[in-house]
């Protein structure tokens, strides 16, 4: 019987594998139901009881040294064979899968916003996050005193004492740019300024330090209030859906005149609130002057809305800080 044991690991060591038709003899010789290790197996009844545990054992080797010939064959002619891939083979058989990350929920909030502008004819305008004071609060008619100037509420990188040197800020909003397309281009104008900003605020579930924007400024002769109004209403309808509660109401900024706010109803685990959206109003004849715009021929509108707050009521986050801490569970959500 060690004979046969013998013989059998002896054809397995020598048995060449360079094929894969080979591989497939291997297999149907030694390792199928049929083969020569099944058969061994089959002889154990004939073996003398003192002699079965010597016998198995020996059997067992030689099914272990089968089977990882076997494995490691088929392996090294798998390699083999995509060494030897090239542009004669069949380029059209599908890929391994590659795993992708997706859009943060305020990237899709902001492209979405693009979209919508996009559609009512507005073009798209950048500016620096760092801005000197003329761009950030003067030409945009804050006295010298607002309180949007004090430390509480605005970073500075540089505050100046000398006459001749301006203060550098993190804007504390969008509108620069409005003023720095306004210096470079004569109306009419009609575009958004989407961009990150930043506030020395208290960081709670609805307010942080930074966080994105969109404003938009529309500027030619004979602007309306009207069509500022109607622009608004147009954007909360295609943001949130034509049964979208909505709400206009006045407000005040120092760089308009009228200006208003918009609410949206946002339901909740409460039974809902208005939770305001944006801002907006007729430019001020001051920040035309400013800009060298004359009042006396053109009007216009602008208006500013916060991409986080809209991102919240758009996916129903309830707490603005989630969007900042890159936690995957609350990421891999937004999957599309």
């Amino acid at each position: 019987m060690i004979e046969k044991i013998e013989l059998i690991k002896k054809e397995i060591k020598n048995f060449q594998i360079t094929n894969e038709k080979q591989l497939e003899a291997f297999r149907l010789e030694f390792l199928s139901r049929n083969g020569k290790v099944q058969e061994m197996f089959g002889m154990m009844g004939n073996v003398p009881n003192e002699k079965k545990a010597e016998m198995g054992k020996a059997m067992n080797k030689v099914k272990i040294l089968a089977q990882e010939k076997f494995e490691d064959s088929k392996s090294n002619l798998q390699s083999a064979s995509r060494k030897e891939f090239g542009a004669k083979d069949d380029i059209t058989l599908p890929v391994e899968p590659t795993y992708t990350g997706s859009f943060h929920p305020l990237t899709q909030a902001l492209d979405e916003i693009k979209q919508i502008f996009l559609r009512l004819g507005f073009n798209i305008a950048d500016g620096p996050e760092l801005e000197d004071d003329f761009h950030n609060f003067t030409a945009l008619n804050f006295p010298p005193d607002h309180p949007a100037r004090d430390m509480q509420d605005t970073f500075f990188v540089r505050k100046s004492d000398q006459p001749d040197e301006q203060d550098l800020v993190l804007r504390t909003h969008t509108s620069p740019v409005q003023i720095r397309l306004m210096k470079d281009q004569q109306p009419p104008l009609r575009s958004i300024m989407p961009g990150r900003v930043y506030r020395n605020e208290a960081v709670t579930a609805k307010s942080y330090f930074q966080f994105n924007q969109v404003e938009g400024l529309y500027v030619d002769k004979n602007v309306t209030m009207g069509e500022l109004i109607e622009t608004l209403v147009m954007f909360a309808k295609l943001m949130y859906g034509s049964d979208v509660k909505y709400r206009v109401r006045p407000s005040f900024f120092p760089f308009t005149e009228p200006s208003i706010e918009m609410d949206v109803w946002w339901e909740n685990e409460k039974g809902g609130q208005w939770l305001e959206i944006l801002g907006a109003g007729m430019v001020d004849p001051n920040v035309f002057e400013a800009v060298n715009v004359d009042p006396e021929i053109y009007t216009g509108f602008a208006f500013g809305m916060g991409v986080d707050r809209i991102a919240m009521l758009r996916y129903g986050i309830d707490d603005i800080r989630l969007l900042y801490e890159n936690d995957l569970r609350f990421l891999n959500q937004f999957k599309s």
